[in-house]
């Protein structure tokens, strides 16, 4: 009885502490004002942010929804716990049962705390691209490209494909999406860097073993009250026509643009949007996040007098292992989380992942 007392306490001080970290009367007051903003005739004029702002509204919601039904539920355990003897078994094991609920909501909650960078609550921008492999690579690449897509639609996330590059035999050799939705940014922030699969080849009629990697880049969409500096004179814009493989890539419209970011070097591109109006308006905002993810890494490299992230894309590099054969498993390779469901996660489901990492990063590792 004193070591369920005992637990009782933790879980509350834990929670307490999570409240805290979430500032829960700060989300209580943002909430407020966005059904106030919603109420505005003019609310719908910006569809876009519009939805930007329903799908903030969710999250906090949610958030606040579990906040209350942990808070009911430890109160009652607390009452119960004090009107149970020691003989009571019955009783007992359905606290047992409770706290280890308890422990698991407190968890998730707990997840959210870790999301308290300056970007993690933005949207993300997403970059595939195939490294060493040939045709292998660029199959590995499209097919870290649906993982990210379904990940993305089991969060109730709405995903936009904004460039690709198609191979000409299978896959892609690049792809960028925008994934848009509450902390996107934060949960998928830890995907960057260089991904290895080994399997049989498809491609190889000798059915041998390959090794196949890609690199994924994560970038936050920045908002236009952060001030990133893009001069006129610094660009160089480029039209062409849309072109693809066919089936999912077939052309799609004549209005693509390029944006070659001179100073930098840095080249983006958009051919997704009907018009070229939108396609540049669309290249200048990812042109943004890479402006802002060059500077922030900068500042990263004196702040701590690291290499950077971006690596060759090969070996020595990789973040992940996805190993199809001769066994199945796929390994985190900075938490050491692994697990041998290869088929769940190449289907999106790589929350372990994601989680093991923001936990592996709070503690400084």
């Amino acid at each position: 009885m004193i070591e369920l007392k005992s637990r009782i306490e933790e879980l509350r001080d834990r929670f307490e502490s999570i409240r805290q970290v979430l500032r829960v009367d700060k989300l209580e007051a943002e909430l407020a004002k966005i059904d106030g903003l919603m109420s505005s005739q003019d609310f719908w004029e910006d569809q876009e942010r519009a939805r930007e702002t329903i799908r903030r509204r969710k999250w906090i919601e949610e958030t606040l929804e579990r906040v209350s039904e942990i808070e009911k539920r430890l109160a009652d355990v607390e009452e119960l716990s004090g009107s149970t003897s020691e003989e009571d078994g019955e009783m007992l094991s359905m606290l047992e049962e409770e706290l280890t609920e308890l422990e698991r909501m407190l968890g998730e909650l707990e997840m959210k705390t870790y999301l308290s960078g300056e970007m993690d609550a933005k949207n993300a921008y997403l970059t595939v691209q195939a490294g060493a492999g040939g045709t292998e690579a660029c199959d590995w690449a499209e097919m870290l490209l649906r993982m990210y897509k379904r990940w993305a639609e089991r969060k109730g996330y709405e995903v936009e494909l904004v460039d690709v590059t198609p191979d000409d035999v299978a896959g892609v050799k690049s792809a960028t999406l925008l994934i848009k939705g509450p902390y996107a940014y934060g949960y998928l922030k830890g995907e960057q860097g260089v991904h290895r699969l080994v399997r049989i080849s498809p491609f190889d009629a000798n059915a041998r073993r390959h090794t196949s990697f890609a690199a994924v880049s994560v970038m936050p969409q920045i908002d236009e009250d952060i001030r990133v500096e893009i001069r006129d004179e610094d660009l160089r814009i480029e039209t062409f026509r849309a072109s693809g493989a066919g089936g999912q890539y077939v052309n799609k419209t004549d209005t693509a643009v390029r944006i070659t970011h001179i100073p930098t070097g840095i080249v983006v591109s958009c051919q997704q949007e009907r018009s070229q109006f939108q396609n540049k308006r669309k290249a200048l905002e990812l042109l943004r996040a890479k402006l802002y993810q060059l500077e922030q890494e900068k500042l990263e490299k004196k702040k701590k007098e690291l290499e950077g992230e971006k690596t060759d894309i090969g070996w020595g590099h990789q973040i992940r292992s996805y190993v199809f054969h001769p066994y199945r498993m796929v390994k985190d390779l900075r938490t050491g989380y692994e697990t041998g469901n290869v088929d769940a996660v190449m289907d999106g489901d790589i929350d372990e992942f994601i989680e093991n990492f923001l936990r592996w990063k709070s503690r400084g590792e």
